[in-house]
């Protein structure tokens, strides 16, 4: 048994802080095999995350902490939606399908998503990697 509660989510958040990159996964997930991929991911402002997409799984994100900005791309790299995520204002995860270009900027220090994906782990490769600015 693992309890996701404020303790679990502060200690993420302080190893977010001082990780270079400015985001900490915390797997819930027992391998990189696992046929359900489940993490807590803490984010800091200022965390970079590539354009992106996942060509084997759709992604789930739920709000645990925080607030987020999800944006979405089209295949020639123009912006075609976004969403804020923030459970003040009644929106508190997003359902992201297979293929969809996205990314994340997040709002508020000390955010943690829950985040989901089918297994088994693939890492991003060149091609599911958009080569734009986040600000096109």
């Amino acid at each position: 048994m693992e309890l996701i509660n404020t303790i679990l989510l502060d200690e993420v958040s302080k190893k977010a802080q001082h990780d270079p990159r400015l985001r900490i996964n915390y797997n819930l997930h027992t391998s990189l095999e696992a046929k359900s991929q489940r993490l807590l991911n803490a984010m800091q402002p200022g965390t970079v995350l590539p354009v992106h997409r996942h060509r084997n799984t759709a992604e789930t994100f739920i709000l645990l902490k925080g607030s987020i900005r999800v944006l979405f791309y089209n295949d020639n790299g123009e912006r075609e939606d976004t969403i804020v995520l923030n459970p003040l204002n009644g929106l508190y995860g997003i359902n992201i399908p297979l293929g969809q270009w996205h990314t994340v900027e997040v709002l508020e220090p000390n955010t943690v998503i829950f985040e989901t994906k089918d297994g088994p782990y693939t890492p991003l490769n060149d091609e599911d990697v958009m080569k734009i600015s986040k600000s096109r």
